[in-house]
């Protein structure tokens, strides 16, 4: 499997946010700080907006709002990938907050946020 380099180049965009993405699932698989976990998940989701945005964009087009009478579908971007990426940042906020209130309920019971001496507490609990 070889790489070509141009295309490469010419896409380090997706690069980009491809490398964010392993950065992010990376620090959510070897975190055992459950902060640091909500960080990875979030560096994740940015990675993914990221990405979208990046494959709704058509250069050379404009934001497709009607002005100066050009009705024409070829002179705008797709309005589909911004929707969904400003549909997906709603979510993730509403998710990290859940997270982050369930972490605070979590840091109240067993005084740390490392999963595993939570963990640990539960097993000599019995649950």
């Amino acid at each position: 499997m070889s790489v070509n380099i141009p295309n490469l180049i010419d896409n380090y965009q997706e690069a980009v946010a491809m490398i964010l993405f392993v950065i992010g699932f990376t620090n959510l698989l070897l975190q055992p700080n459950m902060i640091k976990k909500i960080i990875g998940l979030n560096i994740m989701d940015t990675a993914v907006y990221l990405f979208l945005a990046l494959k709704g964009y058509i250069e050379g087009r404009d934001a497709p709002i009607i002005t100066d009478g050009v009705t024409e579908a070829e002179n705008y971007i797709n309005p589909i990938p911004s929707g969904l990426v400003l549909t997906g940042i709603v979510v993730s906020v509403s998710v990290t907050a859940l997270m982050l209130a369930l972490t605070v309920r979590l840091y109240r019971r067993y005084h740390t946020l490392n999963l595993d001496e939570i963990s640990t507490m539960l097993k000599k609990e019995g649950l």
